[in-house]
């Protein structure tokens, strides 16, 4: 098994805290982790079992009554079980008695955020950063890039390797697979088994058939700014629905929303949301794209990295002990950043990516406009690219492999 770095964060959260969740995308470790953290006698359910999850939805009361401690796995299939979990750690404050999973953002779903607030901690896990696929220490990199710093990457992966790393993602069972075709074709499957049944776990929606294409042409959208209008000709549907069908891949883990960074008084901002897929591996299969086809035509590459970076940023976050926000910046003189980072002591990093070897003055255009309108709160700006020299180009600004982002 690889070392989790959020595992501190559950072990912590079950000494003081009645219900933890593990909340994050299917197949990302959340079993395993919660069985590695959890006692030996406590009791495990699963309602991925027909019967199991038969039992928890026709008599939640029943089901969770005389339950000591235990592990209950993909709680969102039984929304109901969230009232029975309240009564139960009502009656009996005891923390760590209940380690639940979910693979629906259970901050989402209204019987989790209304029956255990207060009662519960939501503790994300997201698929693997590469500091834990190479089960190397704690990357530095959000740490440091809030001083203005960032850690040196010792042999960056380049060119080919790089390629490779982004187009395998963080998911454990895509890195067991040795050759890229079973890689991509695990990749499809989760697709679509998001598509064919995690979404009718959560939802109720009229035209279940139009996830598969509505996946599709989300992927060619990711790292872009959200045309829903474009997406809704494409699809032939209306606005409102697909928003709502993004809604519920969002709750899944399977795409983010990344909010564009805004004040009120600047109305020279571009007020519209990007769209990203939350794992490279996914977003490469769901377009088709393989080392050779990007090998043949590079562009295909620049918006897959994005992503990897994004998810890369999110892994990172989601164990960082300071909350960070993400955002994009574009104004309507079409200077951009792709992703904005701000904690939660006012500290603002901004970050572009760039899928080629070498960086020049005109990529930090953005990353200066940002600096200027943000003042002292611009703590630093790095293009990230295909390269192995950190170089700086100005105060604050700095040009950095990819693989400073899992150095330390």
């Amino acid at each position: 098994m690889h070392p989790r770095f959020v595992e501190g964060r559950i072990r912590e959260a079950l000494k003081d805290t009645p219900v933890v969740a593990l909340n994050g995308p299917r197949q990302s470790g959340k079993t395993t982790l919660a069985r590695l953290v959890a006692e030996q006698d406590r009791t495990y359910l699963t309602l991925d079992d027909a019967t199991t999850l038969e039992a928890a939805r026709s008599d939640p009361a029943g089901f969770v009554r005389g339950l000591d401690t235990a592990i209950i796995d993909e709680v969102q299939r039984a929304p109901d079980l969230m009232l029975a979990l309240k009564r139960s750690v009502d009656e009996d404050r005891r923390p760590g008695r209940f380690l639940i999973t979910g693979s629906a953002n259970l901050l989402t779903i209204k019987a989790a955020r209304e029956s255990l607030a207060g009662r519960m901690e939501v503790i994300t896990l997201l698929p693997l950063a590469q500091a834990e696929v190479l089960e190397a220490a704690e990357p530095l990199f959000l740490t440091q890039a809030f001083t203005g710093k960032l850690p040196k990457a010792a042999r960056p992966p380049l060119g080919a390797d790089l390629v490779n790393i982004v187009l395998t993602g963080g998911y454990p069972d895509v890195l067991a697979r040795e050759s890229a075709r079973r890689r991509r074709d695990w990749c499809r499957a989760y697709i679509d088994a998001i598509a064919e049944r995690d979404v009718r776990d959560i939802s109720t929606i009229e035209k279940p058939s139009e996830i598969p294409n509505l996946i599709r042409v989300a992927a060619h959208h990711s790292g872009q700014l959200l045309n829903f209008t474009t997406i809704s000709t494409d699809l032939r549907l209306a606005r409102k629905t697909v928003e709502s069908y993004l809604d519920v891949l969002e709750q899944l883990f399977l795409v983010r929303r990344l909010e564009p960074w805004h004040r009120n008084d600047l109305s020279r901002l571009i007020k519209t949301p990007k769209l990203h897929f939350m794992d490279s591996a996914l977003l490469a299969a769901a377009r088709g794209v393989t080392a050779e086809r990007i090998t043949a035509e590079r562009a295909l590459f620049g918006p897959i990295l994005e992503t990897f970076v994004f998810a890369e940023l999110q892994r990172l976050a989601s164990w960082s002990e300071s909350r960070m926000r993400f955002s994009h910046y574009r104004d309507k003189d079409q200077l951009e950043v792709d992703i904005v980072l701000e904690n939660e002591e006012g500290g603002m990093v901004g970050i572009e990516v760039k899928a080629a070897a070498t960086v020049t003055a005109a990529d930090f255009k953005g990353l200066k406009r940002l600096a200027d309108i943000a003042g002292e709160t611009f703590r630093l700006g790095v293009v990230l690219y295909d390269g192995d020299q950190t170089v700086s180009f100005g105060d604050n600004l700095l040009a950095a492999p990819i693989a400073s982002l899992w150095a330390h």
